[in-house]
C-alpha cells in the first residue's frame, strides 16, 4: 500500500500525468466510434476508393493531390482490411500525436503546465478538431506535421523542422503554410543561427521536391518526376476556382469561416457536422484580439499565435482574392490551435485574478466565468460530435 501510494504521488507530481490521462479518453472516444460509420464519410469516399485503387494495382484516381497522407489510409487498410478500422486507424493516431505535440508546443512557448493544459484540453474537445481526427481524409497527416514543424523549430531544430514543413506539404499542399509562421517568429523574434536557419527554409522545398517520389512510390509502385507532379497538382489546383465551380454547395470564401455557424452535415447517426465548437467559434475574434495585446507586450505565446493564426486563415483571404481558389469553411482546421491558445491565456488570467484577490466580486466573476466556459465547451462538444450518437445508443 506504501509503494502504491508513493507511485501515485510521484505520478502526481510528473508534468505528463494530465497529458497522459487526456491522451487516454481522447484515444478511447476516437475507437469507441471508429466503426461508426461503416461507409465512407464527406470527402472519405474520395480518399478510401484512391487507396482501394492503389491496393488494387491502379493509378491514383485523384493525383491531383499528394499522397502521403493517402499512403497512411493504404497503410490502414493493409494492416486491418477495407473497412472503417483500416481506413481510419492513422488518422486517429495522427490526431492522437497532435494532441500531445500542441502541449509541447505550448511548454516550448514558456506557458505554464496549467496554461498548456488548457490550451490542449480544448483542442482536444473542440469539434470540428475530434471529428477530422477520425476521418479518412488528407488534413489530420497534415495538420499533424504542421504542428511537428512547429514543435521543432520551437525546440531549435531548424533543419528538422523544415523537413518536417516538406512532410506537411507531402500531405495536403497547404501544409506548406506552416513555413510562413515559422519564417515571421523567427525574423520578429529570434534572427539566431542564421546558417541553421538558412538550411530550415532550403530542406523544406527540398524535402517536398526529393520525398514526393518515395511517397509516390509506395503509392504508384514506380518512381514519378516530382517536378511533373508539383506542375500538375499545381495546374490542376488553379482550375478549382468558385467562378468554375458554381454547384458546390458548401463553398465559402475565407473571410466567412470565422462567422459561420451554420453545420455542414457530413453524416447523421452519428453526426459527423463541419462546424468549429461553438463555445470557440463566438470568441475567435476576442481571442486573437488578446493575444495581440499579449504579443505587444512581449509575450512569445501571444505572438507565435497570432503568426500561427495568420500563416493558417488570414493568408487565405488575399490568396483567395488573388486566385478565386474555391475554397470551404473546414479548411479552418489547421488554424483552430491556434485560437485554442488565446482562449487558454484568457483563461488563465482570469485564474490569476481568483489566485490573487482574497476576496471582492472580480474574485468570483473570475472563477466563475471559467466554470461556466469550461462547461459549455465540454456542452458543445458533447453535442455537436459523433460521440453523443455512440453515447444515446450505447447508454440508453
Amino acid at each position: 500500500m506504501k509503494k502504491l501510494k508513493n507511485l501515485l504521488k510521484r505520478l502526481s507530481r510528473w508534468e505528463y500525468s494530465w497529458l497522459c490521462l487526456l491522451v487516454v479518453i481522447v484515444t478511447a472516444m476516437h475507437f469507441s466510434i471508429i466503426m461508426l460509420p461503416d461507409k465512407p464519410v464527406f470527402d472519405e469516399a474520395h480518399y478510401i476508393n484512391d487507396a482501394r485503387a492503389i491496393l488494387e494495382g491502379k493509378e491514383d484516381i485523384r493525383p491531383e493531390h499528394p499522397t502521403l497522407s493517402k499512403d497512411f489510409i493504404v497503410a490502414g487498410m493493409r494492416l486491418f482490411g477495407d473497412n472503417p478500422l483500416g481506413w481510419r486507424f492513422f488518422p486517429v493516431i495522427l490526431g492522437i500525436i497532435s494532441i500531445i505535440l500542441m502541449y509541447l508546443i505550448c511548454r516550448q512557448l514558456s506557458m505554464s503546465r496549467r496554461t498548456s493544459f488548457l490550451a490542449t484540453f480544448l483542442l482536444a474537445f473542440e469539434n470540428l478538431t475530434f471529428t477530422f481526427s477520425g476521418m479518412a481524409m488528407l488534413d489530420v497527416p497534415c495538420m499533424t506535421f504542421t504542428l511537428l514543424a512547429f514543435w521543432l523549430y520551437l525546440r531549435g531544430n531548424y533543419p528538422l523542422s523544415g523537413v518536417a514543413v516538406g512532410l506537411s506539404a507531402l500531405a495536403k499542399l497547404n501544409g506548406a503554410l506552416a513555413i510562413v509562421a515559422i519564417l515571421l517568429h523567427w525574423l520578429i523574434v529570434r534572427r539566431d543561427r542564421v546558417w541553421e536557419f538558412v538550411g530550415l527554409v532550403i530542406f523544406a522545398p527540398i524535402s517536398f521536391v526529393f520525398l514526393m517520389p518515395l511517397s509516390d512510390f509506395f503509392t504508384f509502385g514506380r518512381f514519378t518526376n516530382p517536378l511533373e507532379r508539383i506542375f500538375y497538382m499545381l495546374k490542376q489546383s488553379s482550375i478549382l476556382t468558385f467562378t468554375s465551380i458554381t454547384n458546390a454547395p458548401y463553398a465559402q470564401k475565407p473571410i466567412e469561416w470565422i462567422f459561420r455557424f451554420d453545420a455542414t452535415p457530413y453524416t447523421f447517426n452519428p453526426n459527423y457536422l463541419g462546424v468549429i465548437s461553438y463555445s470557440v467559434l463566438v470568441l475567435i475574434v476576442p481571442s486573437v484580439v488578446y493575444m495581440l495585446i499579449r504579443a505587444i507586450k512581449h509575450s512569445d505565446a501571444g505572438l507565435f499565435g497570432i503568426l500561427w493564426f495568420t500563416a493558417t486563415y488570414l493568408t487565405w483571404i488575399p490568396g483567395v482574392l488573388i486566385t478565386d481558389r474555391i475554397t470551404y469553411p473546414y479548411y479552418i482546421y489547421p488554424t483552430i490551435g491556434s485560437i485554442c491558445i488565446g482562449l487558454a491565456m484568457g483563461l488563465s488570467q482570469l485564474w490569476r485574478i481568483w489566485e490573487t484577490r482574497r476576496s471582492g466580486k472580480r474574485r468570483w466573476v473570475a472563477i466563475s466565468g471559467i466554470g461556466i466556459f469550461l462547461l459549455l465547451h465540454i456542452a458543445a462538444f458533447v453535442i455537436l460530435s459523433p460521440l453523443s450518437y455512440w453515447f444515446r445508443t450505447s447508454v440508453f
